[in-house]
């Protein structure tokens, strides 16, 4: 096995961000334990580390999973700072969780004061297809609009792109020109690919 010791990884400060209810703590929860949560509880601020392979190479991910509630937006300017790459999650069965994703995308980029940072777009609950009320193409646009990479996910078992959404955001934070500080000079480093 590598030799994965901490002390000689790239740490990548992660941040799930999105509305309250969108299965913001179930894909971090399958992302970390490999297990379903069935019971809504919201979260105020949860905090997880783990080693990971990706592409290769081993590096600690550090995962903050936030608050979606309107009561705790005065903190999200502080995680906002921390973070070195950022999963926008909306729920396919929200219209309104999807629509509030503009005003997370907009205030990371003025927290950073950058004209693109990185983040991918994550459209999840697309198991509940009866429910599902914001289209694929629709995700789509806004991502292409925004120059983030878009990834339809479900954290129930099995999960669809769990893993795959946290390893896309290591490599575009990788792809950037300073690992998660690219230049105003320098443009956005996504390349729009739909997963």
């Amino acid at each position: 096995m590598a030799d994965i010791s901490s002390s000689n990884l790239s740490t990548y400060k992660l941040v799930v961000v999105g509305d309250g209810g969108v299965g913001k703590s179930a894909i971090t929860i399958q992302f970390f334990q490999k297990m379903f949560v069935e019971d809504y509880d919201p979260t105020i601020e949860d905090s997880y580390m783990q080693h990971e392979e990706v592409d290769g190479e081993w590096c600690m991910l550090d995962v903050l999973d936030t608050a979606g509630q309107e009561e705790f937006s005065a903190m999200r300017e502080q995680y906002m700072r921390s973070g070195g790459g950022f999963l926008l999650v909306y729920s396919v069965t929200d219209r309104a969780s999807f629509e509030n994703i503009v005003g997370f995308h907009n205030q990371i980029l003025r927290v950073k004061d950058r004209d693109c940072y990185p983040m991918i777009l994550v459209a999840n609950k697309v198991d509940l297809v009866h429910q599902r009320k914001v289209t694929k193409e629709e995700g789509q646009n806004v991502a292409m609009q925004f120059g983030l990479q878009y990834i339809e996910t479900s954290a129930k078992n099995p999960p669809q792109n769990i893993d795959t959404a946290f390893h896309e955001l290591v490599r575009v934070i990788r792809r950037s020109p300073e690992e998660g500080k690219p230049s105003k000079t320098t443009g956005c480093f996504h390349d729009c690919t739909v997963l």
